[in-house]
């Protein structure tokens, strides 16, 4: 892993807190509009400039990204946004409940995206990626972090630990969704320390979150070398912005499934069908405590399915999710590709089951499906393989902030 310092642009302490805003991937357009337009700080109004246009203006059309170039140099002059003086590593801690997760911010190369060093699970969409590339480019920036994991070094994280546990961060707020987030900036010693640990005992980083912003920050650094011909790998766009955490740091939730119709079946007839593919055990458990379950919600009752793991599948197929997909979804349901198919929904597993209750209590859905939610080791396993997850397999909680760190170029 090649990993190392950027000397970048950060909120000034005073307005941490205004300009850090949620992914600009986790919210629509109204939901973006409604946290920003009273917050003029906030990076929503670069990462979501739409916001600040007519709602007619298309998300993608290139005022858009014109008026996020204006609304990120303002907030460059009006002095939230200040450039350090030199190039650091930051800790990044996120506490929300009893759970806490604590990052190394810095830039990766783009060469180990492209080559696998930084390994992917996920399938991107061409107009999510073209969007990001066009805002990238537009900006010179890396304004959201890319979330990487990997598997953790004791080295490291005992700097990591010591650095924080000895010094107070330098920005420390409490979001309105109760996630506290902490920064710290680390100094040129162990800065370099954290570098070359990188470099001789980290073989590899796992994309968690942020598939298009990685391969938005690729395409744009590819397009920036091939139309330089002075280019000699120096230069600040062959890196782009990520968070670091060791795997056995955080905290991934189920991506769970609600579908709106039974494929032409009532309820007893689709239970009989279910019945002869998995387990079914009336239940009031509502979430799987283990791999090999799930929870399935039909006609106001919980229903427990079991099913026996075939030794010689392959990881992705091991995957509850791809059993629920490939032994029920398709053949049952009818859902032959649930990335395009508009009878299945997808509720991270932050709404908890009540959503999904509600959601076929309404009668919007007919059936919902409670799941284990996939582990580090699988998703590490599946990207060493070099195979794709079903799409909404994880849910990483907490979010990372944007605003916070951001890479120039």
């Amino acid at each position: 892993m090649r990993f190392r310092s950027f000397q970048g642009l950060v909120p000034a302490p005073e307005h941490a807190a205004d300009v850090a805003a949620v992914p600009y991937d986790v919210v629509n357009r109204e939901e973006a509009y409604a946290l920003a337009h009273d917050k003029p700080l906030s990076l929503l109004h670069v990462d979501r400039a739409e916001i600040d246009l007519p709602a007619e203006v298309d998300p993608y059309a290139p005022e858009v990204y014109v008026k996020a170039r204006e609304n990120f140099e303002k907030l460059q002059a009006e002095g939230a946004l200040v450039r350090e003086t030199a190039k650091i590593l930051y800790l990044y801690r996120q506490t929300v409940g009893e759970h806490s997760q604590t990052g190394l911010v810095g830039v990766c190369h783009t060469e180990d995206y492209e080559n696998d060093v930084i390994k992917k699970h996920e399938k991107t969409r061409q107009d999510k990626e073209d969007d990001r590339t066009r805002l990238v480019d537009t900006l010179s920036a890396n304004t959201g972090p890319i979330f990487l994991t990997y598997q953790g070094v004791p080295a490291i994280d005992m700097i990591v630990n010591d650095f924080r546990l000895q010094n107070d961060p330098t920005h420390d707020f409490t979001a309105p969704d109760g996630v506290r987030h902490q920064v710290w900036r680390l100094p040129v010693g162990p800065s370099a320390d954290i570098e070359k640990l990188f470099s001789h005992h980290v073989p590899a980083a796992y994309v968690a979150d942020g598939h298009h912003r990685a391969a938005s920050a690729f395409r744009v650094s590819k397009h920036r070398k091939a139309s330089n011909p002075e280019h000699n790998g120096t230069e600040e766009y062959n890196w782009f912005l990520c968070v670091l955490f060791p795997g056995n740091e955080l905290n991934i939730l189920p991506y769970n499934r609600a579908v709106k119709d039974l494929n032409g079946r009532d309820e007893a007839e689709f239970l009989a069908e279910v019945g002869k593919v998995f387990t079914v055990i009336p239940t009031e458990v509502k979430t799987p405590a283990a791999p090999g379950h799930c929870s399935m919600y039909l006609g106001g009752q919980w229903y427990g399915l079991e099913w026996k793991a075939e030794a010689e599948a392959s990881p992705i197929d091991q995957l509850d999710v791809s059993i629920l997909q490939d032994r029920l979804l398709s053949p049952l349901l009818g859902i032959e590709d649930p990335r395009t198919s508009k009878r299945i929904d997808f509720i991270g597993g932050i709404r908890g089951t009540e959503e999904l209750e509600k959601l076929v209590d309404g009668g919007q859905h007919a059936v919902a499906f409670s799941m284990y939610p996939v582990t580090v080791d699988q998703l590490m396993a599946i990207s060493d393989a070099s195979q794709i997850m079903p799409p909404k397999s994880t849910w990483f909680e907490p979010k990372l902030r944007s605003g916070l760190f951001i890479h120039t170029f």
